[in-house]
């Protein structure tokens, strides 16, 4: 377990080789085990003794009582998910806190990436097997979040709305069903910014800061404006950006109406307006020709061939801007920034659901607490982790400290962007449940045609009614 004890600037060095939950990112940039695994440390099993009340008491937390009407005493507390890299974390630190230990807990570890943990949830479910807590990804979570058989509402554990008001909204809007109940929480938000090399933007821009940078690309004309100064000034050599996947995560947060409307597939002026910007990017050089999640992808941070990448909160370690500065020590460490970008937007997360099968409600609604509710607790993960918390209040505190330095973006303190970026995404009304599917589909249209596939924007456009229509079938496609 992380100590508490540790300062902000050991926090900030420790960040940079720390990575998100699997889930927050691109599911094959996922790292995975072998095999699913089923683990507890005590072969043993015991029954936790709960009363109904479910009282569990810490100094440093305080006392927290359940207070739901989900069945408490079971033998142990089940929880799902498809990788060890955050759970073992929090798990380690909530029994220390709370005086759970490991013989109460059973961890299922599927040991996938995060897009193909859905269907093996949806197996093991139907095999009945005990299931309390289950993680649940941003492109997936509706899925179960609007199936009353598969998550039960906060409120059951005792939970009030206002319990989670200090949270950054998109990820309440996400964590809500289609009546606006609340059926899935997340201790982490993830904000993204863009970050660029420091040397390349003195040399080809004049930029010394993140505000100069930030004037320079603050909207989608300035970027392309932008790119094609680095472009001329470096001889045809230096692309802005490394992929349209990394300019599509930002662009596709900021839709201003669903995908789907009265079950039909919305095709509009912002499907139009991606397409132009990324012929434009591709056609003249400004973004290279890479795929994400490729070895290619990384190393080319190490080169002059681009100037920055796309990252959210959990993409300062090895999943991104770690390996693209070829980890500590290498060829670009420390000569990163990074700036709000073109875009308020958000990529991956991971929220908590609780099955209305549970038997350990109590347990659940106190793990619940502690890593969505509690300041102090909150405020402790997110330093001993270390992770971006889903509360406002936290993060406006470890700011305001202005300890995190983080060596790898020369001394910036990353959290400082990224809780301006996060205060300001609004998803409110425009999630559906075939999000995921419909961005994908798009993506893959644009960049085959980027890549000559097809011949115009408008036969782009029938490509990816045509990509649509053929992965989700309950919706019209016109």
């Amino acid at each position: 377990m992380n100590k508490l004890k540790r300062t902000l600037a050991l926090v900030a060095t420790l960040a940079i080789s720390a990575t998100a939950f699997v889930g927050c990112g691109d599911s094959s940039s996922s790292s995975s085990s072998s095999s699913s695994e089923e683990s507890s440390s005590s072969e043993s099993s015991s029954n936790s003794e709960s009363s109904s009340e479910g009282e569990s008491s810490t100094a440093e937390q305080g006392e927290f009582t359940y207070s739901g009407s989900l069945p408490t005493g079971g033998d142990k507390m089940t929880i799902l998910c498809w990788t060890p890299d955050d759970v073992n974390v929090m798990l380690d630190m909530w029994k220390a806190d709370t005086g759970y230990t490991d013989d109460q807990i059973n961890f299922v570890n599927f040991g996938v990436g995060g897009g193909e943990a859905s269907a093996q949830y949806d197996q093991y479910f139907l095999g009945g097997s005990d299931v309390d807590i289950f993680m649940v990804e941003a492109d997936w979570a509706l899925k179960y979040i609007n199936d009353d058989s598969a998550t039960a509402p906060m409120s059951d554990l005792g939970f009030s709305d206002d319990a989670f008001a200090g949270q950054y909204a998109y990820t309440m809007d996400i964590g809500k069903d289609s009546n606006g109940v609340i059926k899935g929480v997340s201790w982490q938000a993830a904000p993204g910014g863009w970050c660029y090399r420091t040397d390349l933007a003195e040399s080809y821009l004049g930029v010394k800061t993140p505000e100069e940078m930030q004037a320079k690309v603050s909207d989608w004309d300035a970027f392309q404006a932008t790119a094609k100064e680095v472009y001329d000034a470096s001889g045809n050599k230096t692309a802005l950006t490394t992929t349209l996947g990394g300019i599509w995560q930002a662009f596709a947060a900021n839709r201003s109406t669903p995908w789907v409307v009265d079950d039909k597939l919305a095709v509009d002026d912002f499907c139009n307006t991606f397409i132009d910007l990324a012929k434009n990017m591709r056609d003249n050089g400004y973004v290279t020709e890479l795929n994400q999640w490729t070895d290619e992808w990384k190393a080319a941070g190490q080169t002059d061939d681009t100037m920055g990448y796309f990252v959210s909160t959990w993409g300062f370690g090895e999943s991104i801007l770690l390996s693209a500065a070829g980890g500590e020590g290498g060829a670009t460490y420390g000569k990163w920034n990074v700036c709000q970008g073109p875009t308020p937007y958000y990529w991956g997360g991971t929220w908590i659901c609780v099955s209305p099968k549970t038997d350990n409600a109590d347990m659940a609604a106190n793990f619940i607490n502690y890593f969505t509710v509690d300041n102090t607790s909150m405020k402790k993960y997110a330093l001993g982790k270390p992770d971006y918390v889903n509360n406002m209040a936290v993060m406006e505190e470890i700011v305001s400290e202005g300890s995190n330095s983080n060596p790898l973006l020369g001394g910036q303190d990353q959290f400082a962007v990224l809780h301006e970026t996060g205060k300001n995404i609004n998803l409110n009304g425009l999630i559906t449940p075939y999000d995921a599917s419909i961005k994908q589909a798009f993506i893959d249209a644009v960049n085959a045609y980027c890549a000559g596939e097809t011949a115009d924007a408008a036969a782009c456009i029938e490509d990816f009614k045509d990509r649509v229509a053929e992965s989700v079938t309950d919706i019209t496609v016109e």
